[in-house]
C-alpha cells in the first residue's frame, strides 16, 4: 500500500470512528431523554391515580370557612362545607371548638337507628353536631380541628373518647 493509500486508509477510519462516536452520543442522549420522559409519565400516571383514589373526606381544617352557624346541631340535610368549617373553629359561633359526626347512607347500608344513635351522642355534648355527608367515602367521620375519625359502624366509646380527647 502506498503511503497516499495509507492516508486515505487512516482519515476513512478517522471518519468512521468519528460518525461512531456521534452516533453513540446521539444515542446516549436519546436514551437520557427517553429515561427523562418515562419518569415523567410515570410521575403523572401516579399522581392521576393518587387522586382519583384519595378518599373523599369531611375537613378538618378551618381554611376558607364562612362566619355562618348551622340552624341547629342534629341536622337531615347536609352541612356546608365552609360552615362546618366554622364549626370546627368554635361551635357556637364564638366558644370552644366544635366537633362534627357526618355520616353517609346515601351510598352506604345503614341499619336501622344508626344515625338515631349518633344523635343521641350528639345531644349529650353542646358542641357536637350531627349531619349527613353523601359526599364522602366512609360511612361515619367524626372531625376536630386537625383530627378525623373514621368508623365502618358506630362505636359509641371511640367516638366519645375522641371528642372528649
Amino acid at each position: 500500500m502506498s503511503r497516499r493509500e495509507r492516508e486515505q486508509a487512516k482519515a476513512t477510519r478517522k471518519e468512521a470512528e468519528e460518525r461512531a462516536r456521534r452516533r453513540k452520543r446521539l444515542l446516549e442522549k436519546g436514551a437520557r431523554w427517553s429515561l427523562i420522559g418515562l419518569v415523567a409519565v410515570g410521575g403523572l400516571g401516579w399522581l392521576g391515580y393518587w387522586i382519583a383514589t384519595a378518599k373523599r373526606l369531611p375537613p378538618t381544617s378551618m381554611a376558607d370557612h364562612t362566619e355562618e352557624v348551622p340552624p341547629a346541631r342534629i341536622l337531615t340535610t347536609p352541612m356546608p362545607l365552609p360552615v362546618q368549617k366554622h364549626m370546627l373553629e368554635h361551635a357556637d359561633g364564638s366558644g370552644q371548638p366544635g366537633v362534627i359526626i357526618n355520616y353517609n347512607c346515601a351510598t352506604f347500608r345503614c341499619p336501622e337507628g344508626m344515625v338515631e344513635h349518633l344523635a343521641t351522642i350528639a345531644r349529650s355534648y353542646a358542641f357536637v353536631y350531627l349531619a349527613p355527608y353523601p359526599e364522602m367515602d366512609v360511612k361515619i367521620a367524626v372531625t376536630r380541628l386537625g383530627k378525623i375519625l373514621v368508623l365502618d359502624d358506630v362505636d359509641e366509646l371511640r367516638i366519645r373518647a375522641f371528642i372528649g380527647g
